[in-house]
């Protein structure tokens, strides 16, 4: 279990501490909810968490193929609906692998990539199409 202890700041703005490390992050509502988008959204957080799910996952999988993917990156666009409720509808990710890599290998990034643990748990309705390009 992680422990993460957020503060309401006010402004609707949070303060996170994360446990184990003390790491601190904030967030403020987006300008088109009556933030002045200063830091990353909670929506924001939830596109991030995924983008970097699945690069730690791919990475996992990097190890074990004994291959080299640093420098990879993944774009994630977030679409809000436009109608209540208010949620996200769409995370689109882009991931570009800088490497030449094998197909059996790409074939298990990419599987690793769509079974991390944040892709699993948000909702189905949520649109994530992950488009991969290579080299």
């Amino acid at each position: 279990m992680v422990s993460i202890q957020i503060e309401y700041q006010g402004e609707l703005h949070c303060r996170a501490v994360h446990g184990p490390s003390q790491t601190v992050l904030t967030t403020d509502a987006p300008v088109d909810n009556q933030g002045k988008g200063e830091s990353f959204s909670p929506t924001d957080l939830v596109a991030t968490a995924l983008g970097t799910c699945m690069l730690t996952i791919m990475g996992i999988m990097a190890r074990t193929l004994k291959i080299n993917i640093d420098g990879t990156t993944a774009t994630v666009e977030k679409e809000m609906t436009s109608t209540a409720p208010r949620m996200i509808k769409r995370l689109g990710v882009r991931i570009h692998v800088p490497h030449a890599i094998d197909s059996e290998s790409r074939i298990k990034l990419e599987r690793a990539a769509h079974t991390c643990p944040v892709h699993k748990s948000l909702h189905p309705d949520v649109e994530k199409p992950i488009d991969f390009t290579w080299g």
